[in-house]
Order: C-alpha cells, then sequence, then structure tokens
C-alpha cells in the first residue's frame, strides 16, 4: 500500500518516536536502584521493561501509571532487586524527564505548516499532558489509551482516530514500535511509517509498514515527496 498522495493528516507515536523513552526509562531505573546499590545495565533493563510491560498491557485496562508502576516492581524482582512496591511510583514520575530526540520539534514544526497532526499514544492524559510541555506544538487531535481504555497494537485507537476524522483516506501513522503500531495499522490498512531506528530485522510473515526509514527526518521527507504527487 503506497503512502497516500492527497495527504492531510499525519499522526505520531509518542514515547519512542517523539521522544526517548528508552534513554528515560533507563535513568529513571538506574537512579533509583543506586539508592540501594544495585547498578543495572540498559539493555538488561529496557529487554525486561518491553517485555513485561507488554505482558501487562494485554490484560484488563488500568492507567498507564499503575502499568509502570507494576512493569517497575516485575522487573526489579526478575534482577534480583528488591524494591518495595511503594518507590514503583518513581517510574511514572521521571515521565516529565524524558526528552523528545533533538528532530521531533523541528519535523514538526515543518510538517504543521502543511498538514493537520495528532497524537495516537498508548498513555495516560495526565502523563502526556507531562510531555507535551517538552514538545510545544498545537496537535490537531490526540487519542491516548485512557480515551480508548485500550492499550495498542488493540486497534482501538486508530479506529477512534478514524471515526474523529471521518475515514482512513488521507492519513499517514508514523511510529517506531513494530509492535505496537505497525501490526495495527497494517490490519486496517493505514498507511504507516516505520521509524527503525534500533534497526531491527522482520522476519517472514511479519506484517510489512508501508514504508521503513531510519530517523524522523527521513519519515518527512518521504510525506513531502508523497504530497507532490
Amino acid at each position: 500500500m503506497p503512502l497516500p498522495k492527497n495527504i492531510s493528516w499525519v499522526t505520531f507515536d509518542v514515547y519512542g518516536t517523539l521522544i526517548d523513552w528508552e534513554t528515560g526509562i533507563f535513568e529513571a531505573f538506574a537512579a533509583e536502584a543506586k539508592k540501594d546499590g544495585v547498578e543495572l545495565e540498559r539493555d538488561q533493563v529496557l529487554e525486561r521493561f518491553h517485555r513485561i510491560s507488554r505482558q501487562i498491557e494485554a490484560g484488563s485496562y488500568e492507567l498507564y501509571a499503575e502499568v509502570l508502576r507494576r512493569t517497575a516492581v516485575a522487573l526489579a524482582k526478575e534482577v534480583g532487586w528488591d524494591l518495595e512496591s511503594s518507590r514503583s511510583k518513581f517510574l511514572p514520575e521521571s515521565i516529565p524527564r524524558w526528552l523528545p530526540f533533538k528532530e521531533a520539534l523541528p519535523q514538526l514544526n515543518k510538517l504543521a505548516k502543511r498538514f493537520k497532526l495528532g497524537l495516537i499514544a498508548n498513555v495516560d492524559d495526565k502523563l502526556l499532558g507531562m510531555t507535551r510541555r517538552h514538545l510545544p506544538l498545537e496537535f490537531d487531535l490526540v487519542v491516548t489509551a485512557q480515551q480508548v481504555r485500550a492499550y495498542k497494537p488493540d486497534p482501538a485507537h486508530f479506529n477512534e482516530f478514524a471515526r474523529r476524522i471521518g475515514g482512513k483516506r488521507r492519513w499517514v501513522h508514523v511510529a517506531a514500535s513494530h509492535h505496537h503500531d505497525v501490526v495495527p495499522c497494517h490490519k486496517l490498512k493505514v498507511p504507516v511509517i516505520w521509524v527503525n531506528r534500533n534497526k531491527e530485522q522482520l522476519e517472514a510473515g511479519q506484517a510489512k509498514p508501508t514504508a521503513q526509514v531510519a530517523n524522523l527526518r527521513e519519515a518527512v521527507k518521504l510525506i513531502e515527496e508523497a504530497a507532490k504527487g
């Protein structure tokens, strides 16, 4: 499925796409563990974070702040760190310190001159509000997990966005997570540009994105070229 030529809407996943959440997550864990004399490795934390949080998200819906707290407790247990559950709030409280990728704001501002922009995020409205302070831009539409009471890759976010804009035509989604975004977009036939910063290799049979790029600059270039027709 090619990118549409008459693009009106460009939507973005937030964490991992616009926000360098992996650095923020690791720094939060490392700082809290250091209080107990525990040293953690970045890869050790991130592999477990992604695996555990996805398992929790697949269950009954709960606010993302609680998903993060439960993930922190389970991750600590796996690595042998005795973290009391009352301290697990350190992870959602770290979100205001998760910073954007340097390219994010310039590229968003560039697109905002020509297209309507939206956010489609696996997060609470409150936590997203903390993040949006780093992205001082007026987005035209925002859909969160809290609004649809589900987490991607459940299609609820995308179905709700399509409902609000009156269909899936003239819309391109940009995201860094194959699991959370490329998979549902592929099923729903929503054109999706995969920002594959971690250079993941897809196996045969996995959902293919409409296009794959290494960073947001390349994604914006593709969108602009498609819009030229």
